[in-house]
């Protein structure tokens, strides 16, 4: 019979939804990283979903079973299994016994003498963020097993979505009519970092219980933090523990311990390491009858409280507020998510069941949906309280403290205000709060001076870091002095660029809207007449256009001289956007000054950059001047998303739109691979530039969202399907989804910011 608590839900069910894959199954023709002349993170394709809560560090866990994506340390990446990390189990029914490693791929070069070998494909992986399941159905084992593992990523909570904790809940079925003894074993290594060479000297491990609780606790000396996993006894449970085993040879004492019953030897050993890596174990025991099955659950803990970064600041990660900055509280955040997972898994449920619930929505469309927040905990995310400093916001009633994510690794810049522009409409309707901190952020550097000279990176020049009105690219880096020192990009300078000030404008306004929050408007309303203020020289010809000076915005070597269709739309947007807030402000003045500037700046997108089909490129003399943008209409986007007037007139938009469904959806690849970024009128790539050819994969979600609001439904759907289709089926990108590929199927940017745009489809939906 079964031994499910009452009313839980099982664990064994997986969503239809989610993105599925048999156990370890190799993809040999996964994508790799493009020849851009500089190296670029291609870590391949054994990825899954991440572990862990928002600026709590993360660890991924690989669709093979190992936990091998390492994030822990705030802002740095490293990609290797950490081998003594593992699930394993034993299973006896009559006189068959055996043990096995619950990892399906190659033999690690350690613990040599553990049970590796489970077959690849015996089994199958799923993920829906924030969970994730493991089957395996190896014929050889005579019980079924499933194990659910999530964190408590759950929208609108700003606490426990900080948690540094996984949950591994385990389901064991009996199907034979004989009884079977099942031991699950969890073994874990005492290292925290990101340095797979650490220093291990001082590892300290000690078995605990409190209660019923059983687990082990784990620190190192002269470091502040820690590591506990546990589970918990019950009635027909034998839990038992290895408190120390070494991990840099083969393995066989524990392993012949676990083999020979089941159960552990109960050794504690808490004397330190005097170097050698060491790890512990722990494994529950029990037997089912045919037909019966029962829940076993586990949890992981790391406390690693405070952030550092070079320049010398230190950030106390978000979960310290409710549970202290010592380091020493791992045991009590994996005691808590024992007691509570429950609970947070029928929030998860319940936030998206209406989407999943949805026929409207296509399956894969909820794949992606969801799958793609796996970089809000992945994205290097900082988010704590600043050592020193006194709170100084008052929302919500606690505050957020400080706030980001990196745009990538590879260009690790804290909240790029560019590529935000796209990616933040899921922050906005899941954590806006988070959302909000970020605006009042930047917000406080729009008047910044910072006159230190950089060099710049494209061109070899020399320029300011930051001139007082000008937006920065981003709130700072990790090689630096995040969210103190602003605009840590140097490849271009950002003083000269015309997209940075117009899209604050506009994420302003959008924030106020969704959010109803005039408190917010007020807050941001006296940098917006500066933003405004800053680009308007750029309009050198005095026709309500901004000029541009080369690759002066988003799309940073992809050159635009004159006017553009891109940043043309987003002024008309953003000065409308602008004449919005005014009129709520009462300034009446400076509302019919914006809108007598949008009107200028209509007529002038009309005259200089309309060809009866489309908008050009740009007013340049080039030879790409009238090449077709697939985001030629980004200011639309935001301007039909917000309920502003149109940047032009609607029989031109919907021409604009087809034209781009026609080449740059349907005219590339047939369609299969997303909006390449630019197409020539004939129909061929614009290979003027790296980025013309690329496909942009938060570009074409907020393409498709400005679709959708322009009833191409069907236009819409085909245009996102492609980033899906190359994302999780065609090229093995899962969890790694970058900024940019190419027609080869090479990327750019992998662990990417901007793909979370597809929840600007989301909104679209809603209107």
């Amino acid at each position: 019979m079964p031994m499910l608590p009452a009313g839980s839900p099982d664990p064994a069910v997986i969503p239809e939804a989610a993105w599925t894959r048999p156990l370890g199954e190799p993809f040999p023709n996964a994508a790799r990283a493009a020849s851009v002349g500089y190296p670029l993170v291609d870590d391949g394709p054994y990825q899954g979903l991440p572990l862990g809560g928002l600026g709590s560090g993360a660890i991924g866990r690989s669709y093979r079973g190992d936990f091998a994506r390492w994030h822990t340390l705030v802002g740095s990446h490293r990609y290797g299994p950490a081998w003594a990390n593992q699930f394993s189990v034993a299973v006896e029914q009559g006189a068959v016994r055996q043990t096995h490693v619950l990892y399906a791929g190659e033999r690690p070069p350690i613990l040599a003498d553990w049970g590796w070998g489970y077959p690849v494909g015996a089994g199958s992986y799923a993920a829906l963020f924030p969970r994730a399941w493991y089957r395996y159905t190896w014929e050889q084992l005579p019980v079924r097993l499933t194990q659910e593992q999530f964190s408590p990523v759950i929208p609108g909570n700003y606490r426990e979505s900080s948690f540094p904790v996984a949950v591994f809940v385990w389901q064991a079925e009996n199907p034979s009519d004989a009884p079977v003894t099942v031991s699950l074993m969890l073994t874990w290594e005492n290292f925290l970092g990101a340095d797979e060479a650490a220093q291990h000297a001082g590892a300290v491990n000690r078995v605990r219980r409190e209660g019923d609780l059983v687990g082990i606790e784990m620190a190192r000396a002269g470091e502040a933090g820690s590591i506990a996993f546990l589970t918990r006894e019950g009635p027909g449970l034998d839990v038992s523990y290895a408190g120390r085993f070494a991990v840099d040879e083969s393995g066989k004492a524990l392993w012949d311990d676990f083999a020979t019953d089941g159960v552990l030897a109960n050794r504690d050993d808490p004397s330190p390491s005097a170097g050698e890596p060491i790890a512990a174990a722990l494994a529950v025991q029990f037997t089912l009858g045919p037909g019966e099955r029962r829940v076993i659950p586990f949890t992981l803990a790391w406390d690693q409280p405070a952030a550092r970064f070079p320049a010398g600041t230190t950030w106390y990660k978000r979960y310290t507020r409710f549970f202290g900055r010592d380091g020493d509280n791992a045991w009590a955040i994996a005691a808590e998510a024992l007691a509570a997972h429950p609970a947070w898994r029928e929030q998860i449920i319940a936030w998206q069941q209406p989407i999943l619930a949805d026929p409207e929505r296509p399956l894969w469309y909820k794949t992606a949906l969801f799958n793609e927040l796996y970089y809000l905990v992945d994205g290097g995310t900082l988010w704590g309280d600043r050592a020193g400093d006194q709170e100084t916001t008052t929302l919500p009633p606690e505050g957020m403290g400080g706030f980001a994510y990196l745009e990538c690794f590879d260009y690790p810049f804290y909240a790029t205000h560019d590529v935000a522009f796209y990616s933040s409409w899921a922050m906005l309707q899941l954590w806006p709060e988070l959302e909000r901190a970020e605006m009042l952020a930047f917000a406080e550097t729009v008047g910044q001076h910072d006159p230190r000279e950089v060099r710049i990176g494209a061109t070899g020049a020399v320029a300011r870091r930051k001139l007082p009105g000008a937006m920065p690219h981003d709130l700072g880096a990790p090689f630096e002095d995040p969210l103190v020192q602003a605009n840590a990009y140097t490849w271009q300078d950002i003083n000269i660029w015309k997209d940075l000030n117009l899209k604050y404008v506009l994420r302003a306004y959008r924030d106020y809207l969704v959010l109803n929050d005039r408190p917010l408007l007020d807050a941001l309303w006296p940098s917006i007449p500066v933003a405004l203020d800053y680009v308007r020289p750029f309009d050198r010809d005095g026709d309500g256009l901004l000029d541009h000076e080369g690759a002066d915005q988003t799309y940073d070597t992809w050159e635009m001289k004159g006017a553009s269709a891109y940043t043309g739309g987003l002024l008309i947007a953003a000065l409308e956007a602008a004449s919005a807030m005014a009129d709520v402000q009462g300034d009446r003045g400076r509302a019919a000054e914006w809108r007598d500037w949008a009107a200028r700046a209509r007529a002038s997108l009309q005259a200089r950059l309309w060809n009866g089909r489309y908008f050009n490129y740009d007013s340049g003399a080039g030879p790409n001047h009238d090449s077709v943008m697939a985001d030629q209409l980004a200011g639309q986007w935001y301007a039909g998303a917000l309920g502003l007037p149109d940047v032009a007139p609607k029989e031109q938009i919907q021409s604009a739109l087809r034209t781009v469904y026609e080449l740059n959806v349907m005219g590339f690849q047939g369609g299969t691979m997303g909006a390449v970024n630019g197409m020539r009128p004939d129909g061929t790539v614009d290979q003027s530039d790296m980025q013309s050819r690329e496909v942009w994969t938060g570009v074409t979600y907020g393409l498709a969202a400005l679709m959708l609001q322009e009833g191409l439904e069907e236009e819409a759907w085909q245009t996102a399907w492609g980033v899906y289709n190359v994302t999780y089926v065609t090229h093995g990108l899962w969890f790694r989804t970058p900024e940019a590929w190419y027609a080869d199927g090479t990327y750019r940017a992998s662990m990417y910011m901007r793909p979370q745009a597809i929840w600007a489809i989301e909104h679209a939906l809603a209107r």
